[in-house]
């Protein structure tokens, strides 16, 4: 079976829902993401990657997260609650290749206030969940090497260690990012959908709130 392109329309779970990124999005995203601790572990190349105002986060984001036919990029949205709407993050399942059936979930980031809520593990249950069930057999996740925090993470969704890609891609301080890459393959899909669904029910079906504004 050869995979083929999801639609983009937006994807409701309990806590999330993942809207179409558009262009309209990026003030929320620069007031969600454009902090120190979210560039500190690997995203947008590191911490020499911050911009350093909301001019320069518009050039970055609608770069990063540029679609086309073969990258589909995603708006993090709460759902529910008093906060209902509000833009928490982004991500996006990208590099495409229908014909060997695989893809990339990548380029996220959330609000630091979203941290352990819940909010990422129901993203890769929306969007492995998107990818499988359009034909896809396996999904590629990766971290910068150096960033146990998002290793750590990636291993709890239940994927799989493939190894290192050593000198992978430039960081913004100009130097050479080892990349730790992980996939899930479609054989594994039921136990590790049924792992992140055990993980959400636990949690239960309280809103995700923002702590503060």
């Amino acid at each position: 079976m050869t995979a083929e392109l999801p639609p983009v329309v937006p994807i409701v779970g309990r806590l999330i829902r993942l809207t179409p990124f558009a262009p309209t999005d990026v003030p929320d995203l620069a007031a969600a993401l454009r902090k120190p601790e979210v560039f500190a572990g690997g995203y947008g190349g590191g911490p020499a990657g911050l911009p350093v105002d909301d001019a320069a986060f518009e050039r970055f984001a609608l770069a990063y997260y540029e679609g086309g036919p073969l990258a589909l990029p995603w708006t993090v949205r709460l759902q529910g609650g008093a906060q209902d709407g509000r833009i928490v993050g982004a991500t996006k399942f990208a590099d495409l290749d229908l014909a060997n059936e695989s893809g990339h979930i990548g380029w996220t980031a959330y609000d630091p206030r979203v941290w352990a809520t819940g909010v990422n593990v129901e993203a890769k249950l929306l969007l492995l969940g998107l990818a499988f069930d359009h034909g896809f057999g396996r999904v590629k996740l990766q971290a910068d090497s150096r960033n146990e925090r998002s290793r750590a993470a990636i291993l709890r969704l239940g994927a799989t260690f493939e190894g290192i890609a050593r000198r992978h891609k430039r960081r913004a301080d100009g130097t050479w990012r080892d990349s730790a890459v992980y996939s899930v393959v479609v054989d594994e899909w039921p136990e590790v959908r049924t792992g992140l669904e055990a993980r959400l029910a636990a949690r239960g079906d309280e809103p995700v709130r923002l702590a503060t504004d």
